[in-house]
């Protein structure tokens, strides 16, 4: 049987991007149903999305893609090549496209070779670039983009003062956005404005917040174009998970040893009392994503879930910056601006 469309998850060698293949895998009617674009930064690596893989069942068609966040050639490289394969016919076009890889430091600072911090680059501008650049190639009546979230984005989020410092405690750092040059540049909050690692957990929470905002100046620009109409765009907050993402940092509870005698065991028995519990084990956090990548039911998923914001699988309102238009609408002006895209780089009419 032909897949009825594809599922594009970027970063599938991670924990959460690893759990999402599996339940894609581990479910035969998804499986068949459709073909797996799987990004990598290097393929020949990815030693977690290969022994995901070797499981496959055969009826599940798959593609293991480099993809390098870090560079925009390398956005616009993979977006060319599922682009012509989905207009020749080789691809069925894309059901969903799930925003999960990450990236976080946060003692230290480093930049893309676009000029870019890494931070903001890896996490929000090139899945910006990479979804606008596929438009062309979504299925027009049931695609759905899912940004996987974070509560960081959300400064007044009781959550970030949980397990660590409070990033947000002093005032100046209450705002994330203020322009999107002092991100992009990384100005705003670089290392030696705090020691201890918090002005790289800022940074990855202006850069979340990035992709949070998108929910609704995505949508809106969605819902106004005839050809994309039927999009939605909608966010999952994982919760807290023991992920290679968190090892980068300063968190003991997600250094190797700790994570697979405390952590782990720590998130299945906080979820068994509250399934969108603090921390959550990474399996239940993929099963959300893909619920708001595929499911309409129940409520308040639909056929046409616009806009919407969960925490786990349960509705959530974004920070409030993630809401101000006057910020997304800004956001998105830049974002253009700093990928240099113009209008044959997107079928989106409102695309500057």
């Amino acid at each position: 049987m032909a897949p009825e469309g594809s599922i594009l998850v970027t970063g599938t060698n991670g924990t959460l991007g690893a759990n999402i293949v599996a339940q894609i895998i581990n479910n035969t009617a998804t499986a068949e149903k459709y073909h797996g674009l799987y990004t990598v930064r290097n393929v020949d690596g990815a030693s977690n999305l290969k022994a995901v893989l070797s499981k496959a069942p055969k009826s599940h068609k798959h593609d293991v893609l480099a993809l390098d966040l870090d560079r925009l050639q390398s956005v616009r490289d993979l977006a060319g090549d599922i682009k012509a394969r989905v207009a020749s016919g080789a691809l069925p076009p894309i059901r969903a496209l799930i925003w999960n890889a990450g990236f976080q430091e946060q003692s230290t600072q480093t930049f893309t070779e676009d000029g870019y911090d890494t931070t903001f680059q890896a996490n929000y501008l090139s899945h910006w670039l990479l979804t606008v650049l596929l438009l062309g190639s979504m299925d027009k009546k049931h695609g759905r983009i899912v940004v996987v979230g974070s509560w960081s984005h959300d400064t007044d989020d009781e959550r970030n003062k949980v397990g660590g410092p409070d990033y947000y405690s002093e005032e100046k750092w209450k705002t994330l956005f203020t322009d999107t040059k002092s991100l992009a540049e990384g100005t705003y909050s670089p290392p030696e404005s705090e020691a201890t690692g918090k002005a790289g957990m800022r940074r990855y929470g202006a850069a979340k917040l990035c992709e949070v905002m998108m929910i609704r100046e995505m949508q809106e620009r969605f819902d106004k174009d005839p050809e994309l109409s039927n999009l939605s765009i909608l966010g999952v907050d994982p919760g807290g998970m023991p992920t290679q993402l968190l090892r980068r940092g300063q968190f003991w509870f997600a250094r190797p040893f700790f994570a697979k005698t405390i952590t782990v065991p720590l998130s299945y028995a906080m979820s068994m009392f509250n399934s969108n519990s603090l921390m959550r084990p990474p399996s239940k956090s993929a099963r959300d994503i893909l619920r708001a990548a595929l499911a309409s039911a129940p409520s308040p998923m639909s056929e046409y879930p616009k806009g919407l914001y969960f925490n786990g699988d349960e509705p959530k309102l974004q920070g409030v910056e993630a809401r101000d238009p006057v910020k997304t609408g800004a956001l998105w002006r830049d974002s253009v601006k700093l990928t240099g895209i113009d209008e044959s780089d997107t079928i989106l009419k409102a695309w500057n």
